[in-house]
């Protein structure tokens, strides 16, 4: 393994391949998330589908996946790699995700209070350039430096 690689944007190096497979294996690429967990590495690839997703489907993925980690060797050290449903309660991290769930109920967890808290829940309402805004009986913008997740909430309704 090569290791004079940088550790940044490796989820963007493997977004660039693997989101053409995962689009012809008849999925959308949701999220890529390389992180360190403890004392190890770990690559998640989250896929959805209209019909949603099971383990069927994540194996596939994984088996197509698999042979491209090899080939082009993103990761510098060990990892383990995973492909997992993008979930009903799922991270919403791209623009697009904001935009997909516009309107729906969010959880807003933050790196430090804002009102007093560091965790809000309400409708997400409007997303530009990071900055996250909900409504829960009062209009909150959050700004991209104190968001550390926002997540949909599932109220039985998607």
């Amino acid at each position: 393994m090569a290791t004079d690689r940088p550790v940044k944007n490796i989820a963007g190096r493997i977004r660039e391949f693997a989101e053409p497979v995962v689009r012809e294996l008849g999925y959308t690429l949701w999220d890529v998330v390389f992180e360190k967990v403890g004392s190890l590495y770990e690559l998640t690839v989250y896929i959805d589908a209209e019909d949603g997703i099971g383990i069927e489907d994540c194996e596939k993925v994984s088996r197509a996946l698999d042979p491209l980690l090899d080939r082009y060797d993103p990761i510098p050290q060990a990892y383990t790699f995973y492909v997992s449903s993008a979930g009903l309660e799922r991270t919403l991290s791209l623009p697009a995700h904001f935009e997909k769930f516009m309107g729906h109920q969010v959880e807003v967890r933050l790196y430090r209070a804002v009102d007093g808290a560091k965790q809000h829940t309400g409708i997400l309402s409007a997303y530009e350039n990071g900055r996250v805004t909900v409504e829960n009986g009062k209009t909150i913008t959050f700004d991209p430096a104190d968001i550390a997740s926002v997540r949909v909430v599932y109220t039985g309704e998607l």
